[in-house]
């Protein structure tokens, strides 16, 4: 018997503006019939395309945890530094700059969200593709 991973969960102050955010970012969605509302203690989104869900929930702690979790994104459509721009223009806020660290082209771009959590923007699979190819 195995188990899989059923959500990913991020520990915050503030479920509904996270999440909030997190949907413009992601193109994630609301849980059809479950839509998330100011207030609300606990919020999931999900991708549409795989059913991915995230749930946001609220702590009491005045400091979270370590982040010991944090999210690779990587760009659906477009290149990463046009996802790059994209997330700061949304109030990202740039903590580390790994481009070209192994050779032009390559690498990815840390961010901090609203609350702190840090992601990684990565090339966009064309990228990668297109690296490949000689």
């Amino acid at each position: 018997m195995t188990s899989f991973v059923a959500h990913t969960t991020v520990d915050c102050h503030h479920a509904y503006g996270l999440s909030e955010w997190w949907k413009q970012v992601l193109g994630y969605v609301d849980v059809e019939g479950d839509p998330n509302e100011p207030g609300h203690e606990e919020c999931m989104v999900v991708d549409p395309e795989t059913g991915h869900a995230i749930l946001f929930i609220e702590v009491p702690d005045a400091e979270l945890a370590a982040k010991r979790i944090h999210f690779d994104v990587r760009p659906r459509t477009g290149t990463r530094d046009e996802e790059v721009e994209r997330v700061r223009a949304l109030g990202a806020v740039q903590v580390d700059d790994q481009r070209d660290v192994h050779g032009p082209g390559t690498g990815w771009v840390v961010f901090a969200d609203p609350e702190g959590n840090q992601f990684c923007v990565l090339r966009s699979q064309g990228e990668i593709d297109a690296a490949a190819t000689p």
